[in-house]
């Protein structure tokens, strides 16, 4: 039997005990309506999401890979269309545009955010270069203002990849509303999350809009009449229903993650732990907690030694991936460095500062 971490690196079960009669409503509202697909819950949850993100439009989809996917064929990007993305993140964001047929070209982050470095993207534009997709990592907004003038120069679509930034704040705009569009997953991991795969898209936009909610559904917006090649890609009654419980205590969650973050910024002071930059106009959104130490790897089974469970995020940069051949030949340094260095240390709505103390108590013992 696997031992079980004294601190987990995040406690989904307390979601259920904080939340059971809320949950437990909204499950018999659904499953007593007789309605499971493209009903009234997902209709309340897209007006509730679109409002708290502050646009028109919200979209709810199967999962964020194919929210991205989605906006991108929208869109009309595809084949022989180049679409800029960071060289430091997950590889969905990279896997959404080789699945519409386009091109993903790579830009190096910023060593301070991680996040996309827009002092770099112009230089990697081309005339096949139809989008930018900034990634919100960890939590961390993008720095938007010139990534949008950038795109505003070379007529290119932003979309953010706000995956990881549910709540998060780019002088007082909530991410989804930052670019012309943007993609939400709502794994169950994330800081809004549901229990099982979902995803959304929110914009301003309406006629992309429309498209999307044309594309979710076979290419229909009538039964058995497809106007175009669509695919099946709809958030479920029961999961909107979830969704729009938890959306009511993402920002009360998201102070709670801040309360853990803050106490590591203020005491994880050693000059081998790197810890998060925060921009003056960021207010991050705490999904992760990421810092930088040396022998990591190592640090990270000394750590799981005394009970306190980390993750990496990531080990493997999409260059370095086997599923991206033709990219193995990139020189991505920052990014390499960045994978070799970054680990995720727990944090969580239900975790307690004590808990908080022991991580730091036991990285501190084993970084000399």
């Amino acid at each position: 039997m696997a031992n079980i971490p004294s601190v987990p690196f995040l406690d989904l079960s307390r979601t259920y005990d904080e939340l059971k009669q809320d949950l437990d409503d909204a499950y018999f509202r659904v499953m007593q309506s007789g309605w499971y697909l493209l009903g009234a819950e997902l209709d309340r949850f897209e007006s509730e999401l679109a409002d708290y993100c502050g646009v028109s439009h919200a979209i709810g989809v199967g999962n964020g890979l194919e929210a991205l996917e989605l906006l991108l064929k929208a869109y009309t990007i595809g084949p022989g269309d180049d679409v800029i993305v960071p060289s430091n993140t997950y590889i969905a964001t990279w896997l959404a545009v080789s699945d519409v047929g386009a091109t993903p070209i790579p830009v190096e982050p910023d060593m301070a955010t991680f996040n996309i470095n827009p002092a770099l993207i112009e230089a990697a534009i081309t005339p096949r270069t139809k989008a930018i997709i900034p990634v919100h990592l960890y939590g961390q907004p993008v720095d938007m203002d010139p990534i949008m003038a950038i795109a505003a120069r070379h007529n290119l679509i932003v979309i953010e990849d706000a995956a990881q930034a549910q709540g998060a704040r780019y002088k007082g705009n909530r991410t989804g509303s930052l670019g012309h569009a943007a993609a939400f997953s709502f794994y169950p991991g994330k800081n809004l999350g549901a229990f099982g795969d979902a995803g959304a898209i929110t914009t301003s936009d309406g006629d992309i809009a429309d498209k999307v909610r044309i594309l979710r559904n076979y290419g229909s917006n009538q039964k058995y009449y497809n106007s175009v090649k669509g695919v099946n890609s709809r958030l479920d009654e029961l999961q909107a229903a979830f969704l729009r419980v938890k959306l009511q205590k993402l920002d009360e969650w998201n102070g709670r993650r801040n309360v853990i973050a803050q106490y590591y910024l203020d005491t994880l002071r050693h000059p081998q732990i790197k810890v998060p930059h925060i921009p003056d106009w960021a207010d991050p959104a705490w999904h992760l907690f990421v810092i930088q130490v040396p022998h990591r790897d190592e640090i990270q089974r000394q750590l799981a030694a005394v009970g306190v469970q980390t993750l990496i995020h990531y080990p493997v940069p999409p260059h370095r991936q086997e599923a991206y051949p033709e990219f193995a030949h990139l020189q991505l340094p920052i990014s390499d460095t960045l994978h070799q260095t970054v680990l995720s240390l727990p944090i969580g709505p239900h975790m307690s500062v004590d808990h908080a103390t022991q991580v730091v108590s036991a990285i501190t013992q084993f970084i000399k």
